[in-house]
Formats: structure tokens, sequence, C-alpha cells
């Protein structure tokens, strides 16, 4: 029997306080998860981040240079496929931007409410995800069956333009919906 069926039944349980557990559901904080490995917006990242005084997190299987300031926190996940994907897709949510160019992980970070953005500006929204799943994972059928498929498009300048536009766009309208900044960047 659960909890609330007990108590609606009249009777009284305590259950343990779990530090921490409680304020994520409650915390209107705003944090960008870097899927950091091979990504190349992270100093765009950093100086949007700071102007909107936004906590970051960059996760990565290997150590990643970072700027040594308290509201940016690099996390090195043991290796193995999906290590640093499990591990940001665990703590985002609403409040959240995800950057990222692994479509799974998108959608697994849309599905439990975050904003999803790839290096490239593109935004995936619960309405695009389906669509970049399918196309993944039809690429990747055809490449593990022989055809030469190619690859992404070489990052741009306009790329970077547009990747900062959305990063912006993404906090801004967070900030609409009552999330802010309270990270310290001294």
């Amino acid at each position: 029997m659960l909890s609330h069926d007990l108590a609606n039944q009249g009777l009284a349980i305590d259950l343990p306080v779990i530090k921490g557990a409680a304020e994520n559901v409650t915390d209107k904080t705003i944090t960008i998860f870097v899927d950091a490995d091979a990504c190349p917006v992270k100093d765009e990242v950093y100086k949007v981040a700071e102007r909107y005084r936004v906590k970051v997190f960059v996760v990565a299987n290997a150590p990643v240079m970072v700027p040594r300031v308290a509201a940016i926190e690099r996390v090195v996940v043991a290796e193995g496929p999906d290590v640093a994907d499990d591990w940001i897709a665990a703590r985002a949510g609403p409040g959240s931007v995800v950057i990222t160019s692994d479509i799974p992980l998108a959608s697994r970070c849309i599905k439990t409410g975050g904003a999803v953005i790839a290096p490239n500006g593109r935004a995936f929204t619960e309405q695009s995800i389906g669509a970049a799943l399918a196309t993944r994972n039809l690429m990747d059928h055809l490449r593990s069956s022989g055809e030469i498929t190619g690859g992404p498009k070489p990052f741009a300048p306009r790329d970077r333009s547009a990747f900062l536009s959305a990063l912006d766009l993404a906090i801004v309208r967070l900030k609409r919906d009552g999330y802010s900044g309270k990270a310290s960047w001294s």
C-alpha cells in the first residue's frame, strides 16, 4: 500500500526526510548541462551562463579544461558507452538546458522536461524529437549495412551564432517561467 493510501485512511506514518530530494522538485534555478565530448561551443556556453548567472555542469568521460569559476563544475564520469549521457539524463529536468548533439540523450532529457539544444543551434522539442530519432535510426541502419552516408555538415560560424541565439532564448524562456540564475561567478 502506498503512503498516500495510508494517509487517506487516516493512518499517519513518518517518512525519513532525504536532504536534497525535495529541493530538486521546488528549486527554480536554471542549470546547464554540457555533453562535453566533442562539443564545439563550450566557450559560448560559459559566456551566456555568466551573463545570466547560471550553474554549468561540463560532463565528459575524460578531463576537459574548464574555467576556474565556482559556477562551472567539471564532471568526469567513468569510461563506457552512455555513462555521461546517463549522468546528464538523471539530473536534467524542468529548469535545465542540455547542450548535446546526441539525439537519444536529447530525447531522454525532453521527456524529463529539460530544454535541449544542439551545438549548431537546433532546439530539440517534443514535436521534433521523434523525427530526429527516426532519421538517426535510419542512418545508423544504413551505415551498419555498409551504405556510405557521409557525416554531419562541418561546423560553421553561422552555427555558432545560431547556438548563441538558441541558448539565450532558452534561458529567457526559463526566466519568464519563474526560473533564475543564482550561481556565483566570482
